[in-house]
């Protein structure tokens, strides 16, 4: 019976430690079994590896990459009944095209077939990208190798350290988060009241900020993953903030 749920991350320690965090919280069903896999480079290597082979089978691309001793080694594609990929935007990298982006968002659309693919702009660290008395649906961004240093003298002290957050931090996390991507797509700061997929995403963030501005929306995949999983009409009770 397929009842793993496979994980694959861009880098090895920050996503990992965020998710290990997260998990204390939410996605710990006792029915699945999580499995985490490491690309180790940025979603446009990504793009590189599954075209130059005519889309070959991500799970056996990622296998192929994990260490000898790692979960997934030990597995077949028959066993994981669903794939997400957690990668930067990195607007900056050198191999960068928006292009690639939405062809990659286009395949990798289904967690159940090719995987689900979510993207966080700029990168990792725009999930603490929050500082009290600061409208976050008027946090912008550029991608360049400084937003990690910007985030940083940007965000409330709670929010520094992601191997600490607590459940309350994390409420406030998906909430503020998830309102964020309902004001990019409709314009209200607001909980969203059904799924934005994420090329719907990404068109807006390339309407009103990539191409006008070269910047982006600051906004997390990890927020948007739970309120996809849980579902958008369960997750105001779900985190105790409607407002």
């Amino acid at each position: 019976m397929a009842n793993h749920i496979l994980l694959v991350f861009e880098g090895a320690r920050s996503e990992i430690n965020l998710f290990n965090n997260l998990n204390k919280f939410y996605i710990n069903d006792n029915n699945n079994t999580i499995l985490i896999a490491v690309f180790g480079t940025t979603i446009y290597t990504l793009y590189k590896q599954v075209t130059k082979e005519s889309y070959l089978d991500l799970f056996t691309l990622i296998k192929e990459k994990s260490a000898k001793d790692s979960d997934i080694c030990s597995i077949s594609r028959d066993d994981v009944s669903e794939i997400y990929l957690f990668f930067d935007y990195d607007g900056h990298a050198s191999n960068a095209s928006d292009a690639k982006i939405h062809e990659m968002l286009n395949f990798f659309n289904e967690e159940t077939d090719n995987g689900k693919l979510y993207i966080s702009y700029p990168m990792l660290e725009s999930l603490k990208h929050l500082k009290n008395n600061t409208p976050f649906q008027d946090t912008v961004a550029e991608s360049n190798k400084n937003y990690k240093k910007l985030v940083n003298k940007n965000c409330d002290k709670c929010y520094l350290n992601i191997t600490k957050l607590t459940q309350a931090d994390w409420n406030v996390i998906i909430s503020e988060h998830c309102k964020k991507l309902n004001y990019l797509i409709n314009g209200s700061f607001c909980f969203p009241v059904e799924l934005i997929d994420q090329v719907t995403i990404y068109l807006a963030q390339k309407e009103k900020y990539i191409n006008p501005n070269n910047q982006v929306a600051v906004l997390s995949a990890f927020p948007v993953f739970i309120a996809d999983y849980y579902g958008y009409n369960n997750i105001p009770s779900l985190i105790g903030r409607i407002s």
